[in-house]
C-alpha cells in the first residue's frame, strides 16, 4: 500500500476549473426525446418495454480508440471517462467498495475500470440505514438489485425516445460499434479541462438524447430511479408521487445519495442542459421481471447539484488532489480502492499485467482445486436476473470485436 486518504480530507478540498471546458470531438448519434412521457403519472402509468437488440458500451479509458488517438497527439496528460471521474468526485458519499485502475505511462495518467467493474452497475439503497438481505440470490440483495436497476436504467433510456430512425449525428460515428450494429442513443463528448499550466485532463462524457427548447438544441441525460418494495423506504411511490413528490425525492436522496450525485456529476461533466429522472417501480414487490414507469421529472443539472449539496469546486478538488498524488508515482500500474468498511480510499501498486484478460495465476494442483458447482446449484435469482436483463452491454474489449455480453455475464 502506498497511500491512504480518509474521506474527511476530501470534504475540505476546493479547486476551480475554467468553465465551460473545451470540446475536442463529438461521436455517435442521438435520437430525439419524446415529450409525451413527461405526462406519465401513477394513474396513467406506462409499462417498461425491453430493448433486447440495442447495444450499450461500457468501454474503459485505455480501450477507447479516440482517447488513444488523443493521447498519441499529446492533447492532455490525464485521461478518464465521466463514469470514473464521477466515482472519484462523489467518493465521500460512497458506502460500497469500488476500485479504479491507475496507469502511469511516461508523463501521462490513465484512469481505468476493470471489465465487469462495480462501476458498471447502479447501486440501490447504498446509503440507506435499512439493511438489504445478504443472500446474493435474494431478489432484494444488493447484487440482484444492482443488476435489476442497471437494465431498468437502460430500457428506460431507450423507451423515452422517438425511435423513428431520425438521429442527430456528429463529427464521427460511435467509435465502439460495428457496421450495421443497432446501438443505444448516445453521443460521446470528448472534453478537455485545464488543471494547471502543465496539466490538462480529457474525459469521454455521455449525453443520451436531444430535444428542442424554444428553438435551441438541448442535450439530455436519462436515468431511472427504481422502487422495489415500499416497505424498505417507507414511501409508496404510487400514493405519494403526485401529492408529495418532494418527500419521494428526499427519501431517494437519503437512500441513494451516491448514485444521484454521480448522475448529477456526469450531467455536469457532459454539459447536459437537462437531466431527466424516471421513477420506475415493480408491477408487484415480488416480481423483479416486470416494471412500470410512474413519472418522469426534469432538472437542470446545476440547480439539482445545489439542491443535493454537490459542490463542483469540491468535486474538482478531489480529482485534482488524486491527480497530484498519482503524478508523483513512478511509471507503472496502481489500483485505488474504496475501503469496504471505512470511509477512505487506498492506493496500491500492482503488477503490470494485473486485471488483464490474459493475466493467469499459477494453477493449483488438481487435488486442491475447487470443483465447479453442478448446474442445479446455480442460484435461481442470478439466473433469473440474467434472463430479464437482455439488453446487451458490451464490455471493455468492445473496440476489438469480441462477443457481446449481456448484463448478467458482465457482472458475473
Amino acid at each position: 500500500m502506498l497511500d491512504q486518504i480518509p474521506f474527511s480530507t476530501f470534504s475540505k478540498l476546493s479547486f476551480s476549473v475554467p468553465d465551460p471546458p473545451e470540446d475536442l470531438l463529438v461521436c455517435g448519434g442521438l435520437e430525439f426525446y419524446d415529450k409525451s412521457v413527461d405526462r406519465i403519472n401513477p394513474k396513467n402509468e406506462r409499462r417498461l418495454e425491453r430493448f433486447k437488440s440495442r447495444n450499450f458500451f461500457k468501454v474503459t479509458t485505455t480501450d477507447d480508440p479516440v482517447i488513444r488517438r488523443l493521447a498519441n497527439e499529446d492533447k492532455a496528460a490525464v485521461f478518464a471517462t465521466d463514469a470514473i471521474l464521477s466515482a472519484l468526485m462523489c467518493a465521500p458519499r460512497s458506502v460500497y467498495s469500488w476500485d479504479i485502475i491507475i496507469q502511469r505511462v511516461g508523463n501521462k495518467l490513465f484512469f481505468d475500470k476493470r471489465d465487469g467493474s462495480q462501476l458498471d452497475l447502479l447501486s440501490v439503497n447504498e446509503t440507506s440505514s435499512e439493511t438489504l438481505p445478504e443472500a446474493k440470490e435474494d431478489i432484494n440483495s444488493a447484487h440482484s438489485l444492482a443488476v435489476e436497476a442497471t437494465y431498468i436504467n437502460q430500457n428506460f433510456s431507450q423507451q423515452v425516445l422517438f425511435r423513428d430512425g431520425n438521429k442527430l449525428t456528429f463529427d464521427e460515428p460511435n467509435p465502439f460499434a460495428s457496421e450495421g450494429e443497432e446501438v443505444a442513443s448516445v453521443a460521446y463528448r470528448y472534453r478537455r479541462w485545464k488543471l494547471d499550466e502543465d496539466t490538462h485532463l480529457i474525459a469521454r462524457c455521455e449525453v443520451h438524447s436531444v430535444t428542442d427548447v424554444r428553438g435551441q438544441r438541448a442535450f439530455l441525460t436519462l436515468n431511472a430511479l427504481n422502487e422495489f418494495d415500499p416497505k424498505y423506504s417507507g414511501v409508496d411511490w404510487r400514493q405519494k408521487l403526485e401529492t408529495q413528490r418532494g418527500a419521494v425525492l428526499a427519501t431517494e436522496l437519503k437512500n441513494n445519495a451516491n448514485k444521484l450525485a454521480k448522475w448529477t456529476a456526469q450531467a455536469l461533466l457532459a454539459g447536459a442542459d437537462m437531466m431527466k429522472l424516471g421513477y420506475v417501480s415493480r408491477v408487484h414487490p415480488r416480481d423483479h421481471f416486470n416494471h412500470v414507469i410512474l413519472s418522469v421529472i426534469g432538472y437542470k443539472p446545476r440547480d439539482f447539484a445545489a439542491q443535493i449539496n454537490l459542490n463542483t469546486s469540491n468535486m474538482w478538488g478531489i480529482v485534482k488532489s488524486i491527480v497530484d498524488v498519482c503524478m508523483k508515482l513512478n511509471e507503472g500500474k496502481y489500483v485505488l480502492v474504496k475501503d469496504p468498511v471505512k470511509p477512505q480510499v487506498r492506493i496500491y501498486e500492482v503488477p503490470a499485467d494485473a486485471f488483464e484478460n490474459d493475466y493467469m495465476e499459477e494453477p493449483l494442483p488438481e487435488e486442491e482445486q475447487v470443483r465447479p458447482p453442478v448446474e442445479d446449484e446455480v442460484p435461481d435469482g442470478i439466473a433469473e436476473a440474467g434472463a430479464e436483463g437482455e439488453v446487451t452491454v458490451v464490455g471493455d474489449s468492445a473496440g476489438e470485436g469480441e462477443a457481446d455480453n449481456d448484463i448478467s455475464a458482465s457482472v458475473a
